[in-house]
């Protein structure tokens, strides 16, 4: 069509009948004169429409999902790692449960024994310092860790804290072959001194060559001046083996710890010492041998009858 003057005219009477039309279906609202119009031009005209969208949506989706595929990959990249680091935080059920109850054991000691104590977690084994058995707990001297305190978990003693940093701190561990401790004995209150042998024994040197000690009998710490390194109460283990006297002047015994040194997670650091000394209280309750089942035969009529003479 050319750009004529007529082309011009016509052109400016086709927008102001639209602008008409436009102004009269608004007006009219839902009985605009034009509604049927409308309909039948959707009637006719909608099965096209629908054609083109179909062939020209999914042309346009798939040009959108490649525009956008960089951003979701980084996007479900970064959720799964969110979602792995969250599953690392929690930690397993069976994990938290063993916690829990681990924590459960630590508090009941504590209240047993008249501790005040500040919870932690191992996080790390082994020491720069050279020591053999040492762990890294998360608690420091901003958490009111001090040089010297005792560690216990809910079975007894763990060990001492030797290096405090604002953060953590590292416990020379009662296995160690340095470590030493006094102690005393359940009931008989026979007093000694335990060294480190290895995570399943430590050797224990009674001041008595002649005390009466068997199999069973349970040890506690001594405790020390100014209740550091060591409270007293805390258990220390069962005696498994009393050694010959040999003539010596002190007695040996091996015994094992309460305390399974392979498997820390959750230790308490004690803060502020028992008013008085808890002796025996701390141990658990002693485990009663189970009785040996006695055999008891009946004889028969026929077998208890005397023979006839």
């Amino acid at each position: 069509m050319r750009d004529t003057r007529e082309s011009r005219l016509l052109l400016v009477l086709l927008v102001a009948i639209a602008f008409a039309l436009i102004t009269v279906d608004i007006r009219g609202g839902e009985q605009s004169p034009l509604d049927g119009a409308r309909k039948a031009a959707a009637s006719a005209f909608g099965p096209v429409e629908r054609g083109v969208a179909r062939v020209v949506n999914p042309v346009g989706n798939a040009v959108s999902a490649v525009r956008d595929s960089g951003d979701r990959h980084n996007r479900i990249s970064e959720l799964e790692h969110q979602n792995a680091a969250l599953k690392l935080k929690l930690g397993s059920p069976d994990r938290n449960r063993n916690r829990a109850a681990e924590l459960d054991k630590i508090l009941k000691t504590a209240a047993t024994g008249q501790y005040a104590i500040k919870g932690a977690e191992v996080i790390a084994i082994g020491s720069a310092q050279g020591f053999s058995w040492t762990v890294t707990i998360d608690a420091g001297s901003s958490d009111g860790i001090a040089r010297d305190m005792t560690v216990l978990n809910g079975d007894g003693l763990v060990g001492r804290i030797t290096t405090v940093t604002p953060h953590s701190s590292t416990v020379l561990l009662a296995a160690d072959p340095e470590f030493t401790v006094g102690t005393r004995m359940e009931k008989t209150n026979e007093i000694g001194f335990a060294n480190g042998q290895g995570v399943r024994s430590l050797r224990v040197e009674l001041l008595n060559g002649r005390a009466d000690v068997k199999k069973g009998d349970r040890l506690v710490t001594f405790g020390s001046s100014k209740d550091k390194p060591f409270v007293p109460g805390v258990p220390v283990g069962t005696v498994t083996k009393v050694e010959p006297l040999n003539g010596d002047l002190t007695r040996t015994l091996q015994v094992r710890p309460f305390v399974s040194f392979s498997s820390l997670d959750v230790v308490g650091v004690v803060v502020q010492p028992p008013r008085k000394d808890p002796r025996d209280t701390v141990l658990p309750p002693p485990v009663k041998p189970r009785p040996t089942p006695t055999v008891t035969v009946t004889a028969t009529p026929s077998e208890s009858a005397s023979p006839r003479s």
